[in-house]
């Protein structure tokens, strides 16, 4: 066996060993060697290396996403560490675990003017969970913080920082370890804290004839069932997000089409007593401008870790997993009689007809092409979704309950969607499709370079040339300033793109060809496949916003 011999590397290694923390990413690099030594010739990692470290990161972050343990990414000294940062802060606010390992020169090297040397150790301090900035030599005290480190990851789900400066040579080895790291044995789990006594909110609960169950991103393992008796009774309405991956067909499960028609009348006759909450990040604009305007008197919400008090009404949170809360909550919950239930019912039933009527009748764009390609995703296969106006198209269509669907809602940057689909593609195993606008694929197009793209990888790009979701914001106007730096005009194909990185690729543009090409799409697994799909750049915009009208 071969290990690094700078002491300190080989106390990294003992102790991510010892922890269990076998997925390595690694970044190319020279300060980061005797890591990359270490990990590389130890049989007990999976390392990967993606060369550029924006991409790197989010790769990692993508497989960390799947399963939802801590996943390393490791780098030379200098900018390369910058580069891991919008990763970073979607892990911070994704709730992934995430550790970046970063090499750095001595502590006698920053600020002297020595090459590829920045300030290294806090640099992610604003989205950090921990920052563990060690010493040059191995030594307890290094140790204590790389174990802290781990666990913090662990335990609070998120981004850590473990800052390891190396003095040269970098590159020596040795056949035996020559330090013992300390291990701290425990290995974290996340712990429910205590609920408490229910009955007050019980209480609440009994008496209140309008409750709300909202459900953000991931939401409740599969297995769970408590939520679906609980809202079985005619006072609980449940929306659900599209990347919730919880269905059920009470459910409102496309939110914009049920409220964005709402009128006053409406708002105030829908508002409810008691919004529940869990799950993260909530894509819909409109769920929240409705809730923040017609405020619950009580706001409840299920999460182990986090409240965020995104309607400026939040009065309690329960610090548990959300089957915890309602497997405990639903024996002391009665049904209340109530209209509340069967009045967005009966709205749901008029919006499914209009919005059925509407689709039936679109001419080809961006809105055809997302309701063509999710109604024909293979069941058990995941969806990975870019930002932007992707995910706001995917939130209005139906989708298969077998089908997983994620997407970098976080941060809801555009930067690294086909990176993330990438890494959850390798860690999941299934069929992933990743659907994306242009803009967001141009920008992330290093994804491509990396050589563990499973054969069954879909990449579906939407080309209306240019940002169309700001067609669809408010103060869109045809100008010469609002083409060139807000839509971001352009004439690019990504036809090349695929040859260069070996994808198959095909292309659409008008509803047959796209019919011939879905059917095509997933019917091959020889090696990933992209396929592009044109659409106009002016037309979608008005076709959406005419979607919305309809629906009343």
């Amino acid at each position: 066996m071969v290990y690094p011999k700078i002491p300190l590397a080989q106390s990294i290694l003992q102790i991510f060993l010892a922890k269990g923390i076998q997925t390595i990413v690694i970044s190319p690099g020279s300060r980061n060697a005797p890591l990359t030594i270490g990990f590389a010739s130890h049989p007990d990692f999976t390392c990967y290396s993606i060369a550029d470290e924006r991409c790197a990161a989010f790769f990692a972050m993508g497989i960390a996403q799947q399963t939802q343990r801590p996943v390393v990414v490791v780098c030379t000294s200098g900018s390369a560490l910058l580069n891991y940062y919008p990763a970073f802060a979607e892990a911070f606010y994704s709730q992934i675990p995430l550790i970046v390992l970063s090499a750095d020169r001595p502590q006698s090297k920053i600020d002297i003017g020595d090459g590829q040397t920045i300030r290294q150790e806090n640099v992610f301090l604003n989205h950090s969970l921990y920052n563990a900035n060690l010493t040059e030599d191995a030594s307890f005290e290094n140790d204590v913080k790389i174990n802290e480190a781990i666990n913090t990851s662990i335990i609070q789900k998120g981004p850590v920082h473990i800052n390891a400066p190396f003095e040269e040579p970098l590159y020596e080895t040795v056949e035996a370890f020559t330090v013992n790291a300390h291990i701290d044995a425990t290995i974290p789990a996340t712990v429910d804290k205590p609920l408490g006594d229910l009955t007050p909110f019980a209480e609440i609960w009994n008496a209140s004839k309008k409750k709300m169950i909202l459900v953000g991103v991931s939401g409740l393992d599969a297995n769970a069932k408590s939520i679906n008796v609980i809202a079985n009774d005619d006072s609980t309405i449940v929306m659900t997000e599209t990347t919730s991956n919880i269905h059920h067909p009470s459910f409102v499960n496309n939110i914009d089409t049920i409220i964005t028609p709402f009128m006053k009348e409406d708002f105030e006759e829908f508002q409810p007593d008691i919004l529940v909450t869990f799950g993260g990040m909530v894509v819909s604009k409109r769920i929240k401008a409705f809730l923040r305007k017609y405020k619950p008197k009580h706001h409840w919400h299920i999460d182990p870790l986090r409240a965020y008090d995104t309607f400026g009404a939040l009065t309690h949170h329960f610090e548990v997993h959300p089957n915890t809360f309602f497997s405990a909550f639903y024996p002391l919950a009665q049904k209340v009689k109530s209209s509340y239930s069967s009045q967005l019912a009966h709205v749901k039933y008029l919006r499914k007809q209009k919005h059925d009527w509407y689709v039936s009748k679109m001419p080809f764009c961006d809105f055809m092409v997302f309701d063509k390609v999710i109604s024909n995703l293979p069941k058990n296969s995941q969806l990975q979704i870019s930002n932007s106006s992707a995910i706001r198209y995917a939130q209005l269509i139906d989708i298969d309950p077998s089908i997983e669907v994620f997407c970098n809602r976080g941060t809801s940057g555009i930067d690294g969607s086909t990176s993330t689909a990438i890494g959850a593609a390798v860690a999941n195993g299934k069929t992933t499709v990743f659907m994306g606008g242009d803009i967001g694929f141009f920008y992330d197009s290093n994804a491509l370079w990396n050589n563990y793209i499973p054969n069954d990888f879909k990449i579906i790009l939407i080309n209306n040339g240019g940002g169309g979701i700001f067609r669809i914001l408010p103060g869109h106007n045809e100008t010469p300033v609002f083409n060139t730096f807000f839509e971001t005009t352009h004439h690019l194909t990504a036809e090349h793109l695929a040859k260069m990185y070996g994808l198959a690729y095909s292309k659409a543009t008008d509803a047959a060809s796209l019919d011939e090409a879905i059917a095509t799409l997933f019917q091959q697994n020889e090696k990933p496949q992209l396929l592009e799909i044109f659409t106009p750049t002016v037309e979608n915009d008005k076709i959406l916003l005419q979607y919305f009208k309809e629906l009343i």
